[in-house]
């Protein structure tokens, strides 16, 4: 069959060739429809975050995918069924503490794999297989977008805690504020947009620009950091209730402190290479003590966020699902789903169809 991979010293994606698999007891065999790329294959491809297979030359990239079952193998699933995975798995098969709490996104590190991230193989192929308890199931009706349904999983993991350290008051936010551009950051703030009074994105692109046009649809503030940094923010707009960073520029991590209100909440999920710079930590530290301030960081998803993320892809509009999905292409021309580019938001890699 073929899968999309990359392989050892290389730093591009590649046609490969592997034998179909074979589902385990327990698991079932699913036909990939679509996979999604991200910036997080973007840095498995350059070397910058994860790594291979024990003992393999090459790994299969992608962890934002939806399928179809195959092959059920007794797991209690139906043939035809749509579903999309999640994206943690056992450490050489073994479960621990985490998986057995379902909190596999709270394992740290050498307590999981990751499909197409780090130590296993991802799901960019025309078949893979999976065990049922971490398949989740996605209605027909959108299809076409569950590979959106693991970038949406991280939001609404992301929102539930950033909400809970706010839990123990009578916390009452009117603005939020999503800092990226991006696909994620812009399927955030449609989120976002729902619940609040005001929202804000903040990006670094110049009008016209395809992003900024579905900021300006959503009905939010398109914020240039060129012009207004995300610590003037109060000055230029106002003080935020809630900031969703997606970016990973690392000086937005205490920039997010300056910029949040009496109370505020900011959730970090970008992941920066290193970078020393100057900080005022005393300023920094009185700011979040006396002003109930708080900064969390939060990575990964577990099923309960898949489906939360179910609900809320049905509820997106359709305008918006097209105009985030700017480039689909097959196997065979997979170099165009990876190209970077300002027309760039979001790019599909489609193996077959419903």
């Amino acid at each position: 069959m073929k899968v999309i991979g990359v392989t050892r010293g290389e730093d591009g994606p590649q046609l490969l060739e592997r034998e179909r698999p074979s589902p385990d007891p327990g698991e079932a065999l699913v036909r990939t429809l679509r996979v999604g790329v991200d910036g997080t294959d973007h840095e498995v491809l350059s070397g910058s975050h994860g790594g291979f297979p024990d003992g393999a030359d090459h790994m299969v990239l992608g962890h934002e995918a939806v399928g179809v079952v195959e092959e059920p193998n007794g797991t209690g699933l139906e043939a035809g069924q749509v579903v999309a995975p999640t994206v943690r798995r056992k450490p050489n098969g073994e479960t621990n503490e985490y998986f057995r709490r379902g909190e596999p996104d709270m394992a740290p590190d050498g307590e999981y794999t990751e499909r197409g991230i780090v130590g296993d193989h991802g799901f960019m192929a025309e078949y893979f297989t999976s065990p049922a308890d971490f398949l989740v199931p996605v209605p027909e009706s959108v299809a076409e977008y569950g590979f959106l349904v693991e970038p949406l999983s991280i939001t609404e993991k992301a929102n539930e805690h950033a909400y809970a350290t706010r839990e123990p008051f009578d916390w009452r936010p009117e603005s939020a504020c999503v800092l990226g551009n991006g696909s994620l950051g812009l399927l955030t703030l449609w989120m976002l947009d729902q619940e609040y009074d005001r929202t804000y994105c903040v990006g670094r692109r110049d009008r016209p620009d395809p992003t900024v046009d579905i900021i300006d649809e959503i009905g939010s503030t398109y914020v240039d950091s060129r012009e207004t940094p995300v610590d003037e923010l109060p000055e230029a707009h106002e003080a935020m209730d809630y900031i969703y960073e997606a970016t990973g520029f690392a000086p937005h991590a205490f920039q997010t402190v300056k910029a949040l209100d009496q109370n505020g909440v900011g959730v970090l999920l970008g992941i920066p290479e290193p970078w020393e710079f100057e900080v005022d930590g005393g300023s920094l530290h009185n700011d979040i003590v006396l002003h109930n301030k708080c900064l969390i960081g939060t990575v990964n998803s577990h099923v309960s966020h898949f489906e939360d993320a179910v609900e809320t892809l049905q509820e997106i509009p359709e305008w918006l699902l097209d105009d985030l999905v700017t480039t689909v292409t097959d196997p065979e021309h997979v170099e165009a789903a990876f190209e970077d580019g300002d027309d760039q938001i979001k790019a599909v890699v489609e193996f077959d169809s419903l």
